[in-house]
């Protein structure tokens, strides 16, 4: 698929707790972007698979949410917020940003959602290992080329700012 939108689309990625959703929102207002929340289009057209009891939390349904966003995606302009990546097209997106923090921020703010010590053990855990953008693992390294950084928390603002700019 040639790139035929006028305005790119970004990818905003990284472990529950890391800014996503705060840093999306706020590149989208800058920007004037659209900010897409996979997380509240897969609630709002129950694209799940089922519900994992272990990890206390919904299966998405990768397929459905891909078609359920693939004409938005296909007119730009879109900055979506989810904490993976390996599901969607490479096609969709001119910029990957994956967030990351210090693990002294992300326990209180995952205490402070009431996830129970081993969701928030596991969490912790990927992102020390960093389990959601690793380069050695084909479906994962896909964005490689399209990866503009690492961010940490910090520079938040600093990165909504020049992302407006670019």
């Amino acid at each position: 698929m040639r790139r035929t939108r006028s305005n790119p689309n970004i990818l905003i990625t990284g472990t529950p707790g890391t800014g996503k959703t705060t840093l999306a929102k706020e590149v989208a207002e800058r920007c004037a972007l659209n900010f897409v929340s996979v997380n509240d289009v897969a609630k709002e057209g129950e694209l799940y698979d089922g519900y994992d009891n272990e990890n206390d939390c919904h299966i998405l349904d990768e397929d459905r949410v891909v078609d359920e966003l693939e004409d938005y995606m296909a007119q730009g302009g879109q900055v979506v917020d989810y904490h993976s990546c390996d599901f969607f097209p490479e096609r969709w997106f001119d910029a990957v940003f994956v967030l990351r923090t210090d693990n002294s921020i992300l326990y209180p703010r995952l205490s402070a959602r009431g996830y129970p010590g081993k969701k928030i053990s596991d969490l912790i855990h990927c992102e020390i290992v960093q389990v959601g953008f690793r380069f050695t693992n084909r479906p994962r390294c896909m964005y490689v080329s399209k990866l503009l950084s690492f961010v940490f928390l910090s520079r938040a603002t600093t990165l909504a700012l020049s992302i407006a700019i670019w």
